[in-house]
């Protein structure tokens, strides 16, 4: 009999060690990550580390600007992870912001998951050599007119285009007046606003300081608060999250030292503890 009892016991034991080791088991599967066009570099690195230390984990990105991704969203693409290079996309999927910055009620993320990762700046950079010596953005609003520069700049529905926007109603530049007159080449995303800069074919481009950084190029001066406000990269969870324990495990990497060391390398500034 106390021998029967006993195994009873040893069988109990065995089974809470297991159904313990169960509830504890590292997430795995696929993870679907949309991010902004300007986190390529640093995420695909990022990505890496956390396959390698993540068995069984496939981490899949989908760089794109913020607008253009937030559309993907809305029309039903697969996304577990959102992480957008302004505030402005992200507040007209969350239900938890006021009419004013979510008019359509959108109901995408989830809300409790919310954060403000990272924080960039708006930059001036210029081709090597800097062939047509821009020197700054008040350099820039002044000949931009006069001396028939050409800048390359995202459009308006590219996160750093509304930036830039803002930077151009700070000098008082009429923006539809300069396309008219040819001084403006729009890229559909960083990127390609940083490509037409490297490849020398505008002036000068405003782009972010991370972009710049990646490929190359010289920064001559980066935007203040007062003239385009924070760049503010805000992440979170979609409440369709198909993977959403893995999608909470690769946000709170991207908030550990060694991802902060990741990010700061290319000019980054990580907020979220």
């Amino acid at each position: 009999m106390k021998r029967a009892v006993s195994l009873l016991l040893i069988a109990a034991l065995l089974c809470g060690c297991l159904a313990a080791c169960g509830g504890t088991e590292a997430a795995k599967g696929e993870l679907t990550v949309f991010a902004a066009a300007s986190l390529t570099e640093t995420l695909t690195e990022l990505g890496k580390r956390f396959e390698a230390a993540h068995s069984g984990v496939k981490v899949v990105f989908n760089f794109e600007s913020s607008g253009k991704l937030m559309d993907q969203i809305v029309a039903g693409a697969d996304c577990d992870l959102f992480i957008s290079a302004a505030p402005k996309q992200m507040n007209l999927l969350d239900a938890a912001q006021d009419a004013e910055k979510n008019p359509e009620r959108q109901d995408f993320i989830d809300s409790a998951t919310r954060l403000d990762l990272l924080e960039n700046k708006v930059a001036l950079a210029v081709p090597e050599g800097n062939p047509r010596e821009v020197r700054s953005f008040a350099d820039l609003a002044k000949r931009l007119e006069a001396d028939g520069l050409l800048l390359a700049m995202g459009g308006e529905g590219v996160p750093v285009g509304q930036y830039t926007q803002k930077i151009f109603a700070f000098f008082g530049l009429d923006e539809a007046a300069l396309a008219a007159a040819g001084r403006l080449s729009y890229g559909e995303n960083v990127k390609a606003v940083t490509t037409q800069v490297s490849e020398k074919l505008a002036d000068c481009g405003i782009i972010y300081q991370t972009d710049a950084c990646s490929a190359g190029l010289t920064v001559v001066d980066t935007a203040t608060q007062e003239m385009c406000g924070r760049v503010v990269y805000p992440a979170a969870l979609l409440k369709g999250a198909k993977n959403a324990a893995l999608a909470r495990d690769f946000l709170a990497f991207l908030q550990t030292d060694e991802a902060g060391e990741v990010f700061r390398a290319v000019g980054f500034t990580p907020l979220a503890p």
